[in-house]
C-alpha cells in the first residue's frame, strides 16, 4: 500500500476511491455472506458467476478474449459448478478435465494463459463451493477464509496509507508497503482471535492458520498484479467500483480458499475440508 500524498488535490481522488471502495463493499459483504449461509445451490451459482467472470476477465487482460474460447471456458464452468452444487464431484472433475483439454485446443496463440487462466477460475470454483459443502464446519470455515482475507485487505489499506515506508515489491507493485502487508497481518491475526474467543476452534491452530492464509492471500494478490503488468493492464475491469474487476477483488481469496481447501483435504478429505480448517 502507499502512502497518501499530502496535497488536497491528491487526497480528494484518494478520498473519493475509498468512498466507492466502502460503498461497495457494503454492498456486496452482506450478499456473499448471504448466500455463503445459504449454501446449497444459491453459493453454487455465485461461485461459479464468479469464476466465469474470472475466467472472461483473464482472457481479456492476457489478450486471448476470442469468442469461441471464451464460450468453451464458460460452458465448462458452469457445467463444473452445475455438478458441483448437486453433490456430482466426480463428474464436475470430468468436466474440469474436458475443458481443459478444449482451451488447449482452441487457444494455439496464447495456450499457456488461457489453460492457467482456466485452472485458476477453476480451482477457485473447486475451492469456495468444496469447503461450504462441509455439512459440520463449511459455513464457519469459509467465513473464517472470507474475513481472514477481508482483514488482510483492510488492514494492509489502512496501515500502507497511513504509515507508508518502504515499498514491499516495486517492480510488481508499486503501492504496496512493508507497513501494509504488517498491518494485513495483524489484521487477520485478529481474525482468528476472534474466532477461537467465540469458540469456533483453538487460538494456537487458528492463529498459525490465518497467518498462512494472510501470507497466500497477499501472494495472490501479487500474482494478479504481476501478470496485469506483464500485459500492461491497470484493472482487470471496471465491474466493481473503487475495486476494478472480479481479479482485482478476489485474488487474495482465490489464493487463500485454494490453499485452505487443499489445508482442510489433506487433514479431513475432500467433504470435510471445512472441519480440516476447524477442528484440532
Amino acid at each position: 500500500m502507499s502512502e497518501p500524498d499530502a496535497t488536497p488535490a491528491a487526497a480528494s481522488p484518494a478520498s473519493s476511491n475509498l468512498v466507492m471502495r466502502v460503498l461497495a463493499a457494503l454492498v456486496l459483504a452482506p450478499l456473499a455472506i448471504a448466500l455463503a449461509w445459504a449454501g446449497g445451490w444459491l453459493w453454487a451459482f455465485l461461485v461459479t458467476l464468479a469464476a466465469i467472470g474470472l475466467f472472461v476477465e483473464w482472457l481479456v487482460v492476457v489478450g486471448a478474449g476470442r469468442v469461441a474460447l471464451t464460450g468453451a471456458g464458460t460452458i465448462a464452468l458452469a457445467f463444473m459448478g452445475f455438478c458441483l452444487a448437486f453433490g456430482a464431484l466426480r463428474t464436475a472433475v470430468v468436466g474440469l478435465v474436458v475443458g481443459l483439454a478444449v482451451i488447449a485446443l482452441l487457444s494455439a496463440g496464447k495456450r499457456g494463459w488461457a489453460v492457467l487462466g482456466f485452472l485458476y477460475a477453476s480451482g477457485a470454483l473447486l475451492a469456495s463451493i468444496l469447503v461450504r459443502q462441509d455439512p459440520v464446519n463449511g459455513f464457519v470455515a469459509l467465513m473464517f477464509v472470507l474475513l481472514v482475507v477481508w482483514a488482510t485487505d483492510i488492514g494492509g489499506y489502512f496501515a500502507g496509507r497511513g504509515i507508508g515506508g518502504p515499498k514491499l515489491w516495486p517492480r510488481v507493485s508499486p503501492k504496496k508497503t512493508w507497513a501494509g502487508a504488517g498491518g494485513s497481518f495483524i489484521a487477520s491475526l485478529m481474525v482468528a482471535g476472534g474466532f477461537a474467543a467465540a469458540g469456533f476452534g483453538k487460538p494456537v491452530p487458528l492463529l498459525a492458520l490465518s497467518a498462512l492464509l494472510t501470507v497466500v492471500s497477499q501472494l495472490g494478490d501479487l500474482f494478479e498484479s504481476a501478470v496485469k503488468r506483464r500485459f500492461g493492464v491497470k484493472d482487470s475491469s471496471h465491474l466493481i467500483p473503487g475495486h476494478g474487476g472480479l481479479m482485482d477483488r478476489l485474488d487474495g481469496f482465490i489464493a487463500a480458499i485454494i490453499v485452505a481447501w487443499i489445508f482442510g483435504f489433506l487433514r479431513h478429505g475432500v467433504h470435510s475440508a471445512g472441519s480440516g480448517l476447524m477442528v484440532w
